[in-house]
């Protein structure tokens, strides 16, 4: 465990030795950006739309039985900037293209790609890997602030549209403004960028650490994203408590 963070934390340190050369990458972040950002738009905005749903479905018969509806707005304007849509939607994309980027560097090692890029004074890591942190890095917490903005949506539909609830549409969004803040959801966007970069760093260490052929691709794609999910959940934790630390 211990050598392979030493591995995240060197290939990281020694991928943002290579920023210089982003702007030689430029054609290479943006085709990854689409990637990441654009096709992953449909996906992020069903899955948004129905957690907010769910969330006002759980929340708001339980706050209508004690009088407390109102404030329902809160509760999920609250949840998604802060919890809920930087985590899935970090979950989403490590899902999607975690396991994408772990398949294509790990398949290029394999086959000794790689190792001709070296051969060619190319540096992998300004080659490959730059590009992909950089996108992910600007892709998901634009993903996630979309996702905040359907989250919201729908937790106002299901207010609307219960009967138990029967919140207004003006009522849920005037106490969600009332109690959602820029800091809130720059709390929410902070984590996303923290988020992004361990998807990136370790996706992209995992495959150039692949071995073994087809099969090692398939255990490098596996290891990715448990890691990704099992890293993202554990940092969420420690930037919560760092970040309630500062409020």
């Amino acid at each position: 465990m211990f050598q392979h963070i030493g591995e995240m934390v060197l290939m990281l340190c020694r991928t943002l030795c290579a920023w210089p050369q982003v702007w030689r990458q430029r054609q290479k972040v943006l085709d990854q950006l689409f990637d990441i950002g654009n096709a992953s738009l449909f996906m992020v905005c069903i899955l948004s739309l129905f957690i907010g749903g769910v969330l006002s479905l759980q929340s708001g018969p339980v706050l209508a039985d004690r009088g407390l509806a109102g404030v329902l707005g809160a509760i999920v304007g609250t949840s998604m900037c802060k919890e809920l849509a930087p985590v899935m939607m970090a979950v989403l994309i490590a899902g999607r293209i975690g396991s994408a980027m772990a398949a294509e560097i790990g398949s290029m090692q394999v086959y000794q790609e790689i190792d001709a890029l070296r051969t060619m004074n190319i540096n992998p890591l300004s080659y490959l890997v730059l590009p992909r942190l950089v996108a992910i890095a600007v892709a998901l917490p634009l993903l996630t602030i979309f996702s905040i903005l359907i989250g919201w949506f729908g937790g106002a539909v299901v207010a609307a549209t219960n009967p138990r609830v029967g919140v207004p549409f003006q009522s849920f969004f005037r106490v969600l403004s009332e109690n959602v803040d820029a800091g809130d959801v720059a709390n929410g966007l902070f984590k996303s960028l923290c988020f992004a970069i361990v998807i990136g760093v370790v996706s992209c260490q995992q495959g150039l650490a692949t071995i073994g052929g087809p099969r090692g691709v398939g255990r490098s794609v596996t290891k990715a994203v448990v890691n990704s999910i099992v890293l993202i959940l554990i940092l969420d934790y420690f930037l919560t408590r760092l970040l309630l630390y500062f409020q």
